[in-house]
């Protein structure tokens, strides 16, 4: 079981467990590049993929496959005091809250809490045309739809933004466009296989770009040191006790219960 005020030094440790939503290898490393460069000498990271899953999520069939892999990392975790869900769409992020009362962060969510309070007006820049109703519904469900200047898709598939000279250039083109056309005054990158790749893009568009995953670590290691938890009040509470067939006892509402009980 962690230990919420672990103590080293006289310094607190923060381990933060970052899953990323599918089981791209070079992605995942990718990922944790990103969040290594910006986390505090504190905070220990580690980064994961789910045992099963899609290799990429750009449909919904897609996320749904990948979501109990997702919760497997997190129920299976004993060691960790936040989580963060690599994927710009915060796959399960609803469930993931329910089945533990350490702080779960998904990268969208983090990306335009940042890009909301740095610009009145900001868009989101991501892959492929066909995610663009999963991002709307994504912004929407977040509640910044009247912050959301544009969501602009590009010819990029997920595993395609591991090319980083082509995804910068695509990034541009679509960025310029959502600042000329749409009116944003900031960009969130709406995909974990972008990240690293802000700085180049503010160099270029002159505006404030999220790298989703930076902000994601910098705000689960703020929520860890206020030492807070997920309310389970009442909508984040263990599902109710039903037995669910074809699943492993560890996924069973029961046992999620009883990890709840003992603070995981």
């Amino acid at each position: 079981m962690f230990d919420q005020a672990a103590q080293v030094a006289d310094r607190p440790i923060f381990q933060i467990k970052i899953i990323n939503g599918n089981t791209c290898e070079e992605m995942t490393q990718s990922i944790d590049a990103t969040a290594q460069a910006v986390r505090s000498h504190t905070t220990t990271l580690t980064t994961v993929q789910p045992k099963s899953g899609p290799a990429s999520i750009e449909c919904y069939y897609d996320e749904y496959l990948a979501i109990p892999g997702i919760l497997e990392q997190i129920i299976l975790d004993t060691d960790s005091h936040a989580f963060i869900l690599a994927c710009w769409g915060d796959p399960g992020i609803e469930a993931a809250r329910e089945i533990t009362r350490r702080p779960v962060i998904g990268i969208a969510e983090a990306s335009m809490y940042v890009a909301n309070m740095l610009a009145a007006k900001w868009s989101v820049v991501t892959t492929t045309h066909r995610v663009r109703d999963m991002v709307e519904k994504t912004v929407q469900k977040t509640g910044f739809g009247s912050r959301c200047a544009s969501v602009r898709t590009t010819d990029l598939a997920v595993l395609e933004t591991c090319d980083r000279t082509a995804t910068l250039a695509a990034l541009i083109d679509m960025g310029r466009r959502a600042i000329e056309e749409d009116g944003a005054e900031a960009l969130c990158l709406g995909c974990a296989g972008m990240s690293g790749l802000d700085q180049a893009l503010e160099a270029a568009l002159q505006v404030p770009v999220i790298d989703a995953v930076a902000a994601a670590v910098k705000l689960a290691e703020s929520l860890v040191a206020l030492g807070k938890t997920t309310s389970k009040q009442l909508t984040y509470r263990s599902p109710e006790l039903k037995p669910i067939q074809g699943y492993p006892d560890y996924m069973q509402p029961k046992c999620l219960q009883e990890q709840q009980f003992l603070g995981k």
